[in-house]
């Protein structure tokens, strides 16, 4: 179930402050993760060419400064981090040859991943930028970092990547699309796909990541994964002979084969799948507090992109 934001939630939310829940400044303190690569591709693809002064392709940036400002505009946005692929190969890909590469992204997108890093930086925002990791894996540890501190009254992570869908807890850790304009709880989470969150690896492995260049197990399609995986909950814990499964799933026996034959392919693809929450990330909470961008510095930096436009935008100054 995908959840739009109305009126009606938003004003429950400001009267929840009460019984435990830390308010910031009158406003009940929520965490907003970024994903920077998502949101640099959306703008890159959304935004008109644009052309620097010194003859760079600049459009994505322009468009992921337009849409952070956005963000930072947003009442209930007081600490916020932004996580970068600064490359697109990771440690899976040393893992597995057929996962994704950097080989199909546009060369003037590329060329903006470290100004696009440069852009939050200057908007007075953490950002983690990805070399051995992936931006998802920063947000990930965060989550991890802060999901139980009880200064935090909910964790948003903003991003509709369905790998990060791994990360949801009930309504306090949820994912945003920001596109849509909607909200996915656990609960969403288990009518999208058909299994709880910490499925999502095992469902992803089983089902395939095209975008990830996870190829997935043969005949082990949607419906089938979440029936299997709604009753066992991992690969790990699914018999390998159907004739033990206490489930009725239609070709259940060519869907235990085909997973005993393909065991170290299914756990090397989990593998693939699952985020990792030990990335070294040095920040306290109190240091993702936004307290506006950096007011000759981000002028400069508009100025160098031809976006004079901007250069006023930012609604606060440090």
């Amino acid at each position: 179930m995908v959840l739009s934001k109305d009126p009606r939630v938003v004003e429950e939310e400001a009267r929840s402050g009460v019984s435990g829940v830390f308010r910031f400044g009158g406003v009940s303190m929520k965490l907003h993760l970024v994903d920077g690569t998502y949101e640099l591709f959306r703008a890159h693809y959304g935004m008109p060419p644009m052309i620097a002064p010194d003859g760079r392709a600049v459009s994505a940036v322009s468009g992921l400064l337009r849409t952070l400002l956005a963000l930072l505009r947003q009442e209930d946005v007081t600490h916020v981090a932004c996580a970068f692929d600064h490359v697109v190969e990771s440690f899976r890909n040393d893992l597995f040859d057929g996962y994704k590469t950097g080989d199909n992204v546009p060369e003037d997108l590329f060329a903006q991943f470290e100004l696009a890093e440069e852009a939050a930086s200057e908007l007075g925002i953490v950002v983690w930028p990805m070399t051995e990791f992936e931006a998802d894996d920063a947000l990930a540890t965060a989550v991890a970092k802060w999901e139980s501190d009880q200064r935090v009254e909910q964790i948003v992570i903003c991003s509709p990547d369905k790998d990060l869908c791994q990360m949801v807890l009930g309504d306090r850790v949820v994912c945003l699309d920001r596109r849509k304009e909607s909200i996915r709880t656990a609960d969403g989470v288990r009518e999208r796909f058909g299994v709880n969150p910490e499925s999502i690896p095992d469902y992803l492995a089983l089902v395939g990541d095209s975008a990830d260049g996870i190829p997935g197990v043969p005949r082990w399609g949607a419906k089938a994964t979440a029936a299997v995986l709604s009753r066992y909950g991992s690969i790990e814990e699914i018999p390998s002979d159907s004739k033990d499964w206490d489930l009725a799933v239609r070709g259940a026996a060519g869907l235990a084969q085909s997973l005993a034959d393909r065991r170290e392919e299914a756990s090397l693809y989990k593998t693939l799948a699952t985020l990792r929450t030990d990335v070294p990330l040095s920040e306290t909470l109190d240091d993702l507090e936004w307290t506006g961008a950096f007011k000759d510095r981000y002028r400069t930096f508009c100025a160098s992109l031809g976006s004079g436009r901007l250069s006023d935008a930012p609604h606060r100054w440090q």
